[in-house]
């Protein structure tokens, strides 16, 4: 694999010249994912930057060449330049001084190679010179990108002792980049799992949707299951819901279908609203997401027909609970559900008295509306009769 980063379109961004006249080239290194998927081909998100600078000077420096610094988290040395083409964080030089498994206690560093033994992969403590493009690896991270492994900093389970949440890590970047297993890396995961349970669960919620959100994660679920690991963070999965995440993912695939981390949740859970409403609050997920996994785990495994159901509970909904079903979506694409053409006034001017009398006609023949594929005004005009003559 190349030793110089390719040229890319955010290597060429005039803003991110200005950070690094700003900060000075040799105080400098590109770092992480950036360079990382820069090196695979793939799309870069996020930029972040190692200085050798502490916070303060940081700070100074942008602020003298008109950049905005937002102290995002200034005791762990970040601080995010504001920029017109894309934020970036800028951290100083890190080593760790204690860990407890959640929280690590750091000390600003000199050496770039201090501050790559932090980090927790090698495919992600690649430093890029911003004026040459030179890589800097310290640990071997360009052997096993091009390897398509993913692989520990020094021992794995010292670097797992450090964060646990180290292991959900590993498994989503081997779901994402993995081609070869690390023995080390999958037994220290299996052997240290109990560890999570001292996490916050909004990071392990995090992780887990994140793994979810993955193009195909099925064989990395199965393969946490088979180890131990996913039955300390998702104890309610078994066989027969891995097995149901991976027909939900073929059909998704079948039916080009993006990826939906709740959808691919609810397929791990056993349709049951009372069991997803604690999984919910468990892993602490917002209002919205918790309603919506309290909804999918409501399927009946016969749902309406497509129209009926998008009608019912949305376009959105009615997609996720068709991929779920095993159905297709096709009908709706393209589709927006109609507006019912009745008002309560409507019936009021028949001679029925305001009240619960009209909300009950109204239900009839909206329900009545809905069977038929919903037909034209006239038509509901005749439903209407027909329901006034009931």
């Amino acid at each position: 694999m190349a030793t110089t980063l390719p040229k890319a379109d955010w290597t060429q961004r005039e803003d991110l010249a200005r950070l690094v006249a700003a900060l000075g080239a040799e105080h400098m290194r590109w770092v992480g994912g950036a360079v990382r998927d820069t090196l695979l081909g793939d799309e870069v998100k996020d930029i972040d930057a190692a200085t050798t600078l502490h916070p303060d000077t940081v700070i100074e420096r942008l602020e003298a060449a008109g950049i905005k610094p937002i102290p995002t988290g200034i005791d762990h040395g970040t601080v995010t330049a504001v920029l017109p083409g894309g934020n970036v964080e800028v951290t100083t030089l890190r080593k760790d001084v204690a860990t407890d498994g959640r929280r690590a206690t750091i000390a600003f560093a000199e050496d770039w190679r201090d501050d790559a033994a932090r980090r927790d992969f090698t495919i992600n403590a690649l430093y890029a010179h911003p004026d040459t493009l030179a890589i800097d690896d310290y640990f071997g991270g360009l052997d096993d990108l091009q390897a398509r492994r993913v692989r520990f900093i020094g021992d794995a389970r010292e670097r797992i002792r450090e964060d646990h949440l180290r292991i959900l890590r590993y498994y989503r970047f081997q779901a994402r980049f993995g081609a070869e297993l690390d023995d080390e890396a999958e037994q220290a995961c299996a052997e240290l799992a109990p560890t999570m349970k001292g996490l916050s669960r909004e990071r392990v919620a995090m992780e887990l949707l994140a793994i979810l959100a993955l193009p195909d994660p099925a064989e990395t679920l199965r393969r946490m299951h088979d180890r131990g690991v996913l039955d300390v963070i998702l104890p309610e999965s078994g066989d027969a819901q891995l097995d149901a995440l991976g027909a939900l993912i073929a059909h998704e695939q079948a039916e080009n279908a993006a990826p939906s981390p709740l959808r691919r949740l609810a397929a791990l859970l056993p349709a049951d609203v009372k069991l997803a409403d604690q999984v919910a609050a468990r892993l602490r997920l917002s209002n919205s997401q918790r309603k919506q996994l309290a909804r999918l785990a409501k399927r009946s495994g016969a749902p309406e027909r497509p129209h009926a159901l998008a009608y019912r509970e949305g376009v959105s909904m009615a997609r996720d609970l068709l991929l779920l079903d095993g159905q297709t979506t096709a009908p709706l694409a393209g589709w927006k559900p109609p507006r019912f053409p009745l008002k309560g006034g409507a019936i009021v001017a028949r001679g029925v008295g305001a009240g619960p009398e009209v909300a009950r006609i109204l239900q009839v023949v909206e329900t009545r509306w809905i069977a038929e594929g919903f037909p034209d005004a006239a038509r509901v005009d005749q439903l209407l009769e027909d329901a006034l003559s009931d």
